[in-house]
């Protein structure tokens, strides 16, 4: 706190007064010196251009006073690209620091000089470094470790360390008798490997064996650098791997999160490579309570630990198959907690634990924050879909959460129970008619499409479909694209359900979807609906009408090959994005599951290669299936065999000039599509090509 008065806007000539009067009395211990460039340190801070005073810095660097050095070198790192020119100065007295009996200034201007990335202090750099990284202190030789890979940041100074070999002297370090020195290396390497093309770094098992064994002595981010580059052994056989990760299990109770974290990651990582059934279940056994220990932590590291273990329980469901109830929310959790819980509660869900795990989204449901309750409830939803024998319990806690009468919690209801529908047809139809009457809380395009395709899904059940499925039409034009499709689909259900109620309003939504709609995807169905329904009924009502598949809880799940590839970065960016670092980060270098003779089958049957694909799928490639041929199209006769006119599609019998017995399908093809005079959908119908009427180009 005394080095508050300092921070006060200083002009730079009065600071070049201070420095030099500072220098030419007799200043005791240098106690005016060293205040002097506090005050240029403290304006620098503060954003204030101190670089005319360079050259009064550079003079100060005989000084033998460790405090004055670093505010010297922090000006110099600072200052020295923007005076390439001027910094040649200092050179002469970085090179007289490089040799001082003090190590602490020895490894302070290896540091300095590597940070500034100018050709003329590179090429200084190059011996000094070179004795660093043999320097009989440990600490400046951890200090000359990073510096090579700080050099290696910038295009001069990778054409240096490669051409001068500094690679292979931190290499070397890596049989160093110093831990500390042993992780800063591995540190270099991997950042050098991150950066390059051309090196790699690969460990075998014994220098693997040499870094583990080197753990216990590290400091918390040595450990995790130690352990980060364990990424790149690949075992060779299921002892390799097993071997290790049983080493390494141990740093699974420590107490720093980043270490739990990152030993986790390298034991999924090995856990490819291993055949023993039973000694995976234990390591998987092992992992949870570690897990659950990060919950106890503040709220970030909650949310970190979270995301990292949602990945986790998707690639190895046995982590915590148990473990349902700590990952209950608590009142006082943040939302963004509270959410990433929700969704770890619905994949730890068994039809043993399901009543409690309901019992506990009904609570939340009734909570006061919106999108804490809507997870809830479609927490619920998919719980349905997920368990069948739990579908009737979730059925009515839904129902019940309706009855509330709340807009959001109605609308959210609405969407799930869509999808229930759609995994269980015709067991439920029994509350539609409790979801008909709340149409009129519906404001949210999803709720509104969820509710139409109910409609029109069970138009025949429905006596008022029309009616339901007109009030929606007053809006048509103002929906969004989401609403407009499933009213079009809807409607042309329930046409082809119950065609003589639908008479009036198909032909009105398919003007409006082809005559008067933006959207292209609108405009493209409603063309196909009218050209299928004019042309084909029957192929109509068997392509609308067809039975779906049903949907599964499958889809949620990521592929494993993902999966395997995500987990390579648990506990960073990528395992809390869930996307791969190169995806949002520029320059970050892909990793993938390496190859071995030791991959477990599961793991090379989804192993994904650096082309993005299934190296299974390369070996074993499936045959593209045929091409199926297109069917002749059908042509009305007559009962002599004679082919009947038609107009638009549709045939037109030839008895007295009238037309076929009343069909509610023959008069779209005589509704006015155009706005031009005469215009008519068979007019903008596509003309066969080589003459051939009958021809259907679309179907």
């Amino acid at each position: 706190m005394a080095d508050a008065k300092f921070f006060t806007r200083g002009k730079t000539h009065e600071l070049h007064e201070e420095l030099r009067a500072a220098g030419l009395k007799g200043d005791k211990m240098y106690k005016q010196k060293k205040a002097a460039l506090k005050k240029v340190v403290a304006n620098m801070t503060m954003g204030n251009d101190m670089s005319p005073l360079f050259n009064d810095i550079v003079q100060c660097m005989p000084i033998n006073v460790l405090e004055i050095k670093k505010m010297v070198y922090l000006y110099l790192v600072n200052y020295g690209r923007s005076r390439p020119e001027e910094v040649t100065s200092a050179i002469n007295g970085f090179y007289a620091d490089c040799n001082e009996r003090n190590p602490l200034i020895r490894a302070l201007a290896i540091r300095t000089m590597s940070s500034i990335p100018l050709p003329s202090i590179i090429s200084a750099l190059v011996d000094p470094l070179r004795h660093a990284l043999e320097d009989s202190d440990p600490y400046v030789r951890k200090t000359a470790a990073i510096s090579v890979a700080k050099l290696y940041a910038s295009d001069y100074g990778k054409m240096t360390v490669e051409k001068e070999g500094f690679v292979a002297m931190l290499r070397d370090l890596l049989a160093d008798h110093n831990p500390t020195v042993v992780a800063n290396a591995v540190a270099a390497l991997v950042e050098i490997s991150d950066r390059s093309n051309d090196i790699a770094l690969r460990l075998n098992a014994t220098v693997a064996g040499k870094l583990v064994a080197a753990l216990g002595e590290c400091s918390e981010w040595g450990q995790i650098y130690i352990l980060d580059s364990l990424l790149s052994f690949v075992p060779q056989s299921a002892l390799d791997a097993e071997t290790l990760a049983e080493r390494i299990s141990v740093r699974m109770q420590h107490a720093n999160s980043a270490v739990v974290l990152t030993t986790i990651k390298v034991v999924l990582y090995l856990m490819n490579y291993m055949e023993d059934e039973s000694l995976i279940r234990m390591l998987e056994r092992k992992m949870g309570p570690p897990l659950v220990t990060l919950l106890s932590s503040g709220p970030e590291v909650q949310y970190v630990g979270l995301r990292n273990i949602l990945l986790i329980i998707q690639r190895r469901p046995n982590v915590l198959s148990n473990e349902v109830k700590v990952f209950f929310c608590k009142y006082n959790d943040p939302i963004y907690v509270k959410l990433a819980k929700l969704e770890i509660m619905y994949r730890l869900t068994r039809e043993e634990n399901v009543s409690e795990v309901l019992a506990e989204l009904k609570e939340y449901a009734s909570e006061i924050d919106v999108d804490y309750v809507r997870k809830a409830a479609r927490s619920i939803g998919r719980l349905a879909i997920k368990i069948s024998a739990a579908s009737d319990r979730c059925i009515q806690t839904l129902l019940q959460l309706m009855q509330t009468k709340i807009s959001y919690v109605v609308q959210e209801a609405i969407v799930v129970i869509k999808d229930i529908f759609r995994r269980y047809p015709n067991q439920y139809e029994s509350i539609i008619a409790t979801l008909c009457e709340n149409l009129d809380v519906l404001d949210e395009p999803e709720a509104k499409a969820a509710m139409i395709w109910i409609i029109g899904q069970y138009a025949d059940r429905i006596e008022n479909s029309d009616e339901l499925l007109e009030e929606f039409m007053f809006s048509f034009k103002e929906e969004p694209a989401e609403v407009q499709l499933a009213l079009l689909t809807a409607t042309v259900k329930l046409f082809i359900r119950r065609p003589s109620v639908a008479q009036e309003l198909l032909p009105r939504v398919l003007k409006l979807a082809t005559e008067e709609a933006e959207n292209p995807d609108l405009r493209d169905r409603g063309f196909m609906y009218w050209r299928l329904l004019t042309t084909n009924p029957t192929a109509a009502r068997d392509i609308v009408l067809s039975e779906k598949p049903v949907i599964s809880t499958e889809t949620d799940r990521m592929d494993k090959g993902m999966l395997d590839q995500l987990l390579l970065h648990t506990g960073t960016l990528g395992s809390i994005y869930h996307k791969n670092p190169e995806s949002f980060i520029r320059t970050a270098k892909p990793r993938y599951l390496p190859d071995s003779p030791a991959l477990n089958a599961s793991s090379k049957r989804h192993l994904i290669s650096a082309s993005g694909t299934s190296a299974f799928q390369i070996r074993n490639p499936v045959p593209a299936p045929a091409v199926p041929q297109r069917p002749p199209a059908s042509v009305p006769t007559t009962a002599d065999g004679r082919a009947l006119p038609t107009r638009n599609g549709t045939a037109v019998s030839t008895v007295s000039g009238t037309s076929a017995p009343e069909d509610p399908y023959g008069q779209l093809g005589d509704l006015e599509f155009m706005t031009s005079p005469g215009g008519a959908y068979g007019m903008d119908a596509p003309r066969p090509r080589g003459g051939a009427a009958d021809e259907d180009l679309l179907f």
